[in-house]
């Protein structure tokens, strides 16, 4: 008898048999399940023998810190050369010339812009090179004014730049005398703009702060000199132009007279150089303040000077003296084909003397006299050398006081003169008579293409006649022009 709670053993084994059969039977279903599928790929983590890349030490790892990072290929050995020339080229410059042209032309594109000239002047004669050194330099390059050449250029402006700056007895003359070997051979124009004086300390009085300024243009205090240009000139030979201004830009609140002071020692150096520089054809020297002796001390060095032929002296304090000693000049004593002494002080007596030396002269061609003092016995002087004169192409007696009396002789001038092309007559009272002579005058002449006739009061019915036959000069010029140069042609 079985009391309760006590289990049946014939139950309780027939119900684990029970279970234990369902289990068994379970996993002869899974098996035979198993059976009928196809085997899972191994996992590759499950064994580090069958998978290399589980062993973390054994990994390649990149990190790019850079989000645009590639791998970059290595540069050729060409390449190479190129930057290890451009990065010593100041030690080793002469490599350049045995370079192929495709790895000449890198190294020039590549090379700094400060090397000394001491290395690139006689070496590098690549435009592109010297155009970059120009504009690193310079704000405003105008290639045009050396003709097209980016070194020329660069040279005559850094020796413009060294005189400019020069202030003598205190600036060392090394740097100049290390440029101009270097440049001699690549000046051909010397623009000088500036000249500085000395710097001396001057004691001032306890009233010259107090000054009203009325000292005279003579000069307030002693005279000083400026650069000296007897070692410049002699070196440069192939220099053709020399422009130089004695005084100062941008002097400012530092303003004094002599600053401006063309002295006898400066006009004699410079007349020494400009007598010795033979291959010279163009000299100006204007806004200097040049007087009638000093004019004189030029001239006297530039007589039968062998290639000058363009003088220029205007904007200066040149009288009937000076002008003397010019018009000896051009009595065929030089070469000069152009001459330009506009804004002196010369008078009728200055205007006679040149007009003596234009009846003798065979070269001059163009001749400036604007803004001078001639009156109407300087302007009659000078109208009546164009009687004779057969080589002059251009005149400017602009602002002469010319009237009547200098109108009547110049139309006859214009009647028989045959080389005359251009007249600048403007600023003069002439008149209405005078007007009226000069178009008798124009009436007679087929030569002349431009004649400048503002502000001379010559009235408009003279003056539209005048341009009319101008007009009708400038055709014919034209044709003849146009035939000739069929003619050579043929």
């Amino acid at each position: 008898m079985i009391e309760a709670g006590e289990t049946s053993p014939t139950n309780g084994s027939v119900e684990n048999g029970g279970r234990a059969g369902s289990v068994e039977s379970k996993k002869s279903d899974a098996g035979s399940n198993a059976g009928n599928r196809p085997d899972k790929i191994p996992s590759p983590v499950t064994s580090n023998k069958d998978n290399p890349t589980a062993d973390t030490r054994n990994m390649r790892r990149i990190i790019a810190e850079d989000p645009d990072w590639s791998l970059a290929t290595v540069p050729l050995l060409a390449e190479l050369c190129v930057q290890h020339i451009v990065a010593n080229f100041q030690h080793n410059s002469k490599v350049l010339n045995d370079l192929l042209l495709k790895h000449k032309t890198k190294v020039l594109e590549r090379i700094s812009t400060d090397l000394p000239l001491k290395v690139t002047a006689n070496l590098v004669d690549d435009e592109g090179f010297w155009k970059r050194c120009s504009m690193a330099r310079w704000r405003i390059c105008d290639v045009s004014a050396y003709n097209g050449s980016w070194k020329r250029m660069y040279f005559e402006r850094n020796l413009q730049g060294i005189i400019e700056n020069f202030v003598p007895e205190s600036t060392d003359v090394t740097e100049l005398n290390e440029v101009l070997p270097l440049s001699s051979n690549y000046i051909q124009k010397l623009d000088i703009q500036q000249l500085l004086p000395p710097v001396k300390d001057t004691p001032k009085g306890p009233d010259d702060d107090m000054s009203d300024g009325d000292g005279s243009e003579a000069g307030d205090g002693p005279e000083i000199d400026h650069f000296d240009f007897t070692p410049v000139l002699p070196k440069l030979p192939f220099l053709q132009e020399f422009h130089v201004t004695y005084g100062v830009k941008d002097c400012g609140m530092n303003f004094e007279w002599n600053l401006f002071q063309f002295t006898a020692r400066d006009c004699l150096y410079l007349a020494k150089c400009v007598a010795a520089c033979k291959t010279l054809k163009v000299f100006r020297l204007h806004r200097s303040k040049v007087d009638d002796e000093k004019v004189r001390v030029l001239i006297s060095y530039l007589l039968d000077h062998p290639s000058l032929v363009h003088l220029d002296l205007s904007h200066n304090l040149i009288s009937d003296r000076g002008a003397r000693a010019i018009g000896k000049f051009i009595n065929n004593r030089s070469h000069l084909t152009k001459l330009n002494i506009c804004d002196n002080t010369i008078r009728a007596v200055g205007a006679q003397a040149i007009a003596h030396a234009l009846i003798k002269n065979n070269t001059l061609t163009d001749l400036n006299m604007r803004l001078n003092r001639l009156g109407d016995d300087g302007g009659q002087a000078i109208c009546s050398a164009l009687l004779r004169n057969t080589t002059l192409t251009s005149i400017n007696l602009g602002s002469n006081d010319l009237r009547e009396p200098t109108a009547t002789i110049l139309s006859q001038a214009l009647v028989q003169n045959s080389t005359l092309r251009k007249i600048d007559l403007s600023c003069n009272p002439l008149g209405s008579d005078g007007g009226k002579q000069l178009q008798e005058g124009m009436e007679e002449n087929e030569i002349i293409t431009h004649m400048d006739l503002r502000l001379t009061e010559c009235g408009q019915e003279s003056e539209y006649y005048i341009n009319q036959i101008l007009s009708q000069n400038r055709d014919k010029d034209r044709q003849r022009r146009l035939t000739d140069g069929n003619d050579k042609k043929g």
